[in-house]
């Protein structure tokens, strides 16, 4: 076992977190980010999409790409209309910093993994121990959605400026990007 990434993994992994982060920005200009009743799901796939598209132009085959496009927007639908809200896009209401951890857990844990799931459906067929990626998506956004959610609230309390929420949601989707990049490329391109 290798803990050093070679540069072809290395550079799939930065291509993954810009083609995230550039995805999740480009959202920013199509949605607005809100409270959980503000964001519906609409907003989610069209900000689902917008990651999706940009995630699967540096996957290396088109119709893994095109499944992972609608396989993406299928989980972010869906994920929203059950209730548990737009986890990427949404700020939540609570004020309470240990609240606002605990709900980035699990909403993050229930969010994670189904849009994981969702995207499962693209590349169970052709990926080898595919349902791992259902797992690592589950853990990385309930790792990132509590720290980045932490992030926005300290940044707003010394602010008071709703943009700090804004932040802390770009936080939220570097962690979910560097973390699913670690493992995209052994599961998804290797």
């Amino acid at each position: 076992m290798h803990l050093v990434p070679s540069k072809t993994e290395l550079r799939f992994m930065l291509q993954w977190i810009f083609a995230t982060l550039s995805g999740f920005l480009l959202s920013l200009f199509l949605i607005e980010v809100g409270e959980k009743p503000d964001v519906g799901v609409l907003d989610a796939a069209i900000g689902g999409s917008a990651i999706a598209f940009s995630q699967s132009l540096i996957l290396r085959q088109p119709i893994i790409s095109l499944k992972w496009v609608l396989s993406t927007l299928l989980g972010w639908t869906l994920v929203t209309a059950t209730g548990v809200g737009a986890v990427g896009w949404i700020v939540p209401t609570t004020q309470m910093l240990p609240l606002r951890i605990l709900n980035g857990i699990i909403y993050g844990a229930i969010g994670g993994f189904g849009i994981g799931f969702a995207q499962w459906l693209a590349i169970y067929e052709t990926v080898p121990l595919a349902w791992r990626w259902i797992l690592i998506s589950a853990a990385s956004w309930a790792m990132a959605i509590p720290i980045g959610s932490a992030f926005g609230w300290i940044l707003r309390q010394f602010t008071q400026v709703f943009w700090s929420e804004i932040l802390g949601l770009a936080i939220t989707w570097l962690l979910v990007a560097v973390l699913t990049g670690i493992n995209a490329y052994k599961l998804l391109v290797k």
